[in-house]
């Protein structure tokens, strides 16, 4: 079956990928256009009073979900499709009515009570009727809206044209009336005696009563299984229906059995809304908090190298050992010992200012204020020992008595031994030191570029999801900007990406929307082709762009008519760039029909190259942080 969807573009889009599953072809039309709203003031406490919340539709379930970041409130969505929806934007407590706005204030009766307070409502602009249980207090709030299409869709207004379409569905009694108006407007309306309409319910039926369609089905119940469930019933195009023709009638559908509210399962719909995932803020205060935690590491270790460095440095001072029996010692010796003291506490000097310059140079490497490793003067210890070997040597010397200048070279001989060790164990602690703040800066350094190179992935995996779905990504793009200039020394990589999509913020074609205006293009496309100087290739031009017959997939040869049908499939296998590729092959009477749809095209093109170029250099920040 070739089947018209009418639903907005996120709507469509899931829809014709069902419907593929299920071997019939898609003709995406939408006669709406959404645009999410900002909650009114007081949203927020409205949201927190509520017992539970309603959705009526998928659209006010995306709505909700951007609209707060609570997603443990209890949700009671009126049918499966739209339960599926928001469990897949994150919201722990969903039920289902599996059916309609009745089925959805019969489940508020089951389930709640009025004592327990008000109900929120969440709804689009143009919704009139609010599912109000008697005794209960709801409040409604309008998150979105949807703008209806000014004319019909030029894919729609092509495929009725060419009798390309077997089924329309109509998801909603508004989208009825608007197409039946757009349809007149346009004087199409005997084009659609061949199609079979389908409408979710007898409301979104009774609106087509004023088109001559062959036949008006409504979905035995209120939801997308249903409808999807009705095209399959249909008989082949080609193959005579063994029922009659039922003309359209405002009666209702046949009464089924009730059913029971369930928890929606996610099986129940086949292309469920993707979960959102944590976002580019989620993803830059996750980075920010590993960049925290690795500072943290190094601040806390800082205060006792340093100290350990000073104990060392002051080590422990034996004392005088007590004195000593006065023994027998000639002048030379003496002189020796004292020479020998003089030059060891020299040495000891110099290599405690040697210490002392090192641990002032690992301070300043490490962008921190240098420890007090090093005293501006000489060392207390070893001025003291100099002091006493000046006083030995100044001292005279009587000659029966050397034994108190034997007890005060022993314990100067006990305190050098004690710094020489002092020393040595000061210089392993510094170099140490030295290597652990340089491994804290470099920790430093890895931790920022992991936090920058994750939320330039979450950006981009979002401007990749509005090129998906067609929309502006303006507000996305001005978080690269901190991120570009967060390095001392630039990203021009990242500068130059933004410059590149820059002039597409505003978004740009989907790809969807691409495939469904090609039928159209490559009509006209084909009638410029045959449209020369001689009459009767005019006339064939003039018949070409009445009625499209052309053929469509993997066609051989270099025709006009070959290339767009090689061209149509390779952007509806998502192919965008074989197929602007193949359209630009086209002979130059044909530019003026192809123009349009080649600018959109190539704008798509570009923008996801440079999306594609973003999360590569993402990827690069990521691997320089290892």
């Amino acid at each position: 079956m070739r089947v018209l969807i009418t639903r907005p573009e996120r709507e469509a889009a899931n829809l014709a990928q069902a419907l593929r599953g299920r071997r019939h072809e898609p003709v995406i039309a939408p006669l709406f256009r959404l645009q999410m709203l900002h909650p009114p003031e007081g949203f927020a406490a409205t949201l927190a009073a509520a017992q539970a919340i309603l959705v009526t539709s998928a659209n006010g379930a995306r709505a909700l979900a951007e609209a707060t970041a609570t997603r443990s409130k209890p949700i009671l969505a009126v049918g499966d499709t739209t339960a599926a929806t928001a469990e897949g934007l994150g919201f722990t407590h969903v039920t289902s009515a599996s059916g309609d706005a009745a089925a959805l204030a019969d489940l508020v009766r089951q389930r709640l009570e009025p004592e327990a307070g008000p109900l929120l409502h969440v709804s689009g602009a143009d919704v009139a009727d609010t599912p109000a249980p008697e005794g209960f207090e709801v409040q409604r709030v309008v998150l979105y809206e949807a703008h209806e299409a000014e004319a019909l869709p030029e894919s729609a207004r092509a495929a009725l044209e060419a009798r390309a379409v077997d089924v329309a569905t109509f998801f909603s009694p508004r989208a009825a009336r608007l197409f039946a108006r757009l349809v007149i407007e346009a004087k199409l309306t005997e084009t659609c005696r061949p199609v079979t309409a389908i409408a979710i319910s007898p409301a979104a039926a009774q609106p087509l009563a004023d088109l001559p369609f062959a036949r008006a089905v409504a979905a035995e119940r209120p939801t997308r299984q249903s409808v999807l469930d009705e095209i399959d019933r249909l008989p082949p195009p080609g193959v005579q229906s063994p029922e009659p023709l039922e003309p359209m009638t405002d009666a209702s559908a046949p009464p089924h059995a009730p059913t029971e509210p369930k928890t929606v399962d996610a099986t129940v719909v086949p292309t469920p809304a993707p979960a959102r995932g944590l976002g580019v803020v989620g993803a830059f205060v996750i980075g920010l908090v590993a960049a925290a935690i690795v500072l943290a590491a190094a601040v806390l270790s800082l205060p006792y190298w340093p100290q350990e460095a000073r104990t060392l440095w002051r080590g422990p001072i034996a004392p005088p050992p007590a004195s000593l029996p006065a023994p027998v010692m000639d002048t030379a010796a003496l002189d020796a010992a004292k020479r020998e003291l003089g030059a060891r506490l020299d040495d000891l000097d110099r290599r405690v200012r040697a210490a002392a310059a090192a641990a002032a140079q690992a301070g300043q490497t490490t962008s921190q204020p240098a420890p007090a490793l090093a005293p501006a003067v000489p060392d207390p210890a070893i001025t003291e020992l100099r002091r006493k070997l000046e006083a030995l040597e100044n001292r005279p010397i009587p000659e029966a008595d050397t034994s108190s200048l034997k007890s005060e070279i022993v314990a100067l001989r006990a305190a050098l031994q004690s710094l020489d060790q002092a020393v040595a164990g000061q210089k392993a602690s510094v170099d140490k030191a030295a290597e652990a703040a340089q491994a804290s800066v470099s920790g430093e350094q890895k931790a920022i570029a992991a936090a920058r190179g994750s939320a330039v992935i979450g950006i981009a995996a979002r401007i990749s999801a509005a090129l998906t779905a067609g929309q502006p990504f303006t507000q996305d793009l001005a978080l690269l900007q901190p991120l570009a200039q967060g390095d001392a020394r630039g990203d021009t990589k990242l500068t130059e990406l933004i410059g590149v999509l820059q002039p597409h913020a505003k978004g740009v074609t989907s790809r969807a929307a691409l495939a469904a205006a090609f039928p159209a293009m490559a009509k006209r496309a084909m009638a410029d082709d045959l449209a020369d100087d001689s009459f009767w290739q005019r006339l064939l031009g003039k018949l070409k762009s009445v009625v499209s017959l052309r053929r469509t997939g993997d066609v051989p040869g270099d025709s006009v008519e070959a290339k767009l049908a090689r061209a149509e499939a390779a952007i509806n296998a998502g192919d965008i760039a074989k197929a602007v590729e193949l359209v630009k092959s086209l002979p130059p009477q044909t530019s003026r029909a192809t123009a349009d749809w080649l600018a959109r095209a190539e704008a798509h093109l570009a923008a996801q190259r440079a999306v594609d170029q973003l999360a590569a250099q993402a990827v690069a920040l990521l691997g320089s942080a290892r």
